[in-house]
């Protein structure tokens, strides 16, 4: 019998609180005994624990509860301290020299280390874009001491603190040296980091269900927070995050009070939602998403520029933005690759696209050298983007194309278009997908705009001097060479079409009131929040 059962059948107890004449205080409250748990349903069922491997968003916001980083960025997108104290950059830039902070252990009890630092970011840069162009400019990674570590560059470059701090897929996450030195061609499996939670994995049902629990030993830093830096102070027991792959289950499971949150709600439910006073709804432009179209550069008729050319501007993002959202509260139309509201956006080259223009598309596609061949466009009839692909189809014919859609389950378009197969064969001349916003705006690990032939995403462009411009941005100096790298991007991305920015949108979150303390971050995290 627990200690709420002692003092309810207690005839004392009974007695005490019945007389009104006498004012009873109990040193500890009854609601110090319940466990405080926030259950939410994110926006995938987690099936896997590798982060570094998998560049899924749920895989990634798994790594945030149980690992953690060096740097962090912070809501300016400024790198800061995490895991380590500090930093000093010697040799004219060219050397790194950090110090981890104390207080740092895994969850098995041991202590962070130099080693596990070195090995987590050996495999971490064997895999992610960012990492493997500091690993291409790094001469060595000096363990000093136990705490002490230094990164020596061939050149001078503030890269280290950029890609350190990198928020999204691939997030250079710190593990114990053991599971960091795990191939990258076998998927980790162990759960062990040092971060504000420990995964309970006698509770993990992959696609079903995951649990967190509060990690007491995790000492956050004295400071506010602020984006992914500051203190990560956890003031809920658990965590966890429940797999409902229909929305509507979801929907009234979060009315009923049987879930907390719905980390993301799709816009045209939103009205469900709206006017419940035991709810509130948290929209998000640093969580937010980019949608984009993207050609094959290997077949014909978009191996020639004018006919990409003239298929951007037959599109209207308008169009586009309002099959999908629906509601412009929620969408905005720019014609920034990098991101409509980044750092380092810019329109340049987009001024004659994305607007509708009929006329003008059928001017281009006359002088392009268009034949009239048959357009096939992967339709995901199951996802909300496909929403966009009859818009397209429409727009392009009015212009002049002869378009066909597939229609396709998501799955099935992620692996159709990884073929290079003719058309009559089973390829394809257009998809359309989404990115995360943090991730459109780092042009390094933003892979759509990789521009290196077969090496290059899905549609293959090979356009060197876009390239040449990628590794001059990896190495710039400071922010002001950062932006005018990005412009050149931006110019040379629009001009060539490699991808077609079609709009962004925010993403919007959904909990009960009794949950405070949900930041609006560029990957939703779950320190500071609590549950009344």
């Amino acid at each position: 019998m627990n200690l709420r059962s002692l003092l309810d059948n207690s005839p004392t107890f009974k007695k005490a609180i019945a007389c009104t004449s006498v004012a009873m205080t109990l040193s500890v409250p009854f609601s110090s005994f319940a466990e405080t748990t926030i259950t939410a349903v994110l926006e995938a069922p987690l099936r896997s624990l590798d982060p570094v491997i998998s560049t899924a968003y749920i895989v990634r916001d798994y790594g945030y509860m149980v690992y953690d980083t060096l740097l962090a960025e912070d809501k300016n997108g400024k790198p800061q301290p995490q895991m380590v104290e500090g930093w000093k950059v010697e040799n004219s830039g060219k050397t790194y020299v950090f110090t981890l902070r104390e207080g740092l252990k895994f969850h098995d009890g041991k202590p962070v280390t130099s080693k596990d630092v070195y090995q987590s970011l050996k495999r971490w840069s064997q895999l992610d874009k960012m990492g493997q162009v500091l690993a291409s400019v790094t001469d060595d990674i000096q363990i000093i001491n136990d705490k002490t570590f230094a990164i020596k560059l061939k050149v001078a470059t503030d890269m280290p603190l950029r890609a350190l701090a990198k928020p999204s897929s691939v997030t250079p996450f710190i593990m114990p040296e053991k599971i960091a030195a795990t191939p990258v061609t076998q998927p980790i499996t162990s759960a062990i980091g040092s971060g504000p939670f420990r995964f309970v994995d006698a509770q993990y049902k992959p696609g079903v269900q995951a649990v967190f629990e509060k990690n007491k030993d995790y000492i956050p830093r004295n400071e506010p927070p602020s984006g992914l830096a500051g203190g990560k102070v956890v003031q809920v027991d658990k965590v966890k995050w429940v797999a409902m792959p229909d929305s509507m289950t979801a929907i009234n499971a979060l009315k009923n009070g049987e879930i907390d949150m719905i980390e993301q709600v799709s816009i045209d439910l939103l009205p469900l939602l709206e006017g419940d006073n035991n709810l509130q709804l948290m929209p998000s432009d640093l969580r937010g998403c980019q949608t984009i179209m993207r050609f094959n550069f290997t077949l014909p008729p978009f191996d020639k520029k004018l006919v990409r050319q003239a298929a951007m501007t037959a599109i209207s993002q308008e169009s586009v933005m309002k099959a999908q959202i629906g509601n412009s509260a929620y969408y905005r139309i720019c014609g920034a690759v990098f991101g409509c509201g980044s750092k380092i956006a810019s329109d340049i080259g987009s001024e004659g696209y994305f607007k509708g223009n009929t006329a003008k598309a059928k001017e281009l596609l006359a002088k392009s050298g268009y034949n009239g061949e048959t357009i096939v466009i992967l339709h995901p009839t199951d996802v909300q983007v496909g929403q966009v692909v009859p818009v397209i189809a429409q727009q392009l014919r009015n212009a002049g194309f002869k378009v066909r859609t597939d229609a396709v389950d998501w799955q099935t378009q992620q692996t159709r278009r990884a073929s290079k197969r003719p058309v009559a064969e089973g390829g394809w001349n257009i998809f359309t997908t989404y990115s995360s916003l943090p991730d459109s705006a780092n042009p390094i690990s933003f892979v759509p705009i990789a521009t290196n032939g077969d090496q290059a995403w899905f549609g293959w462009p090979n356009y060197p001097d876009i390239e040449a411009i990628r590794k001059a941005y990896s190495m710039a100096p400071n922010e002001k060479a950062l932006q005018e790298y990005a412009k050149q991007l931006q110019a040379k991305v629009m001009d060539e079409g490699i991808i077609a920015p079609l709009g962004e949108y925010k993403i919007v979150s959904a909990m009960r009131k009794s949950v405070h303390g949900f930041m609006n971050t560029s990957v939703p995290v779950f320190w500071n929040m609590s549950k009344q």
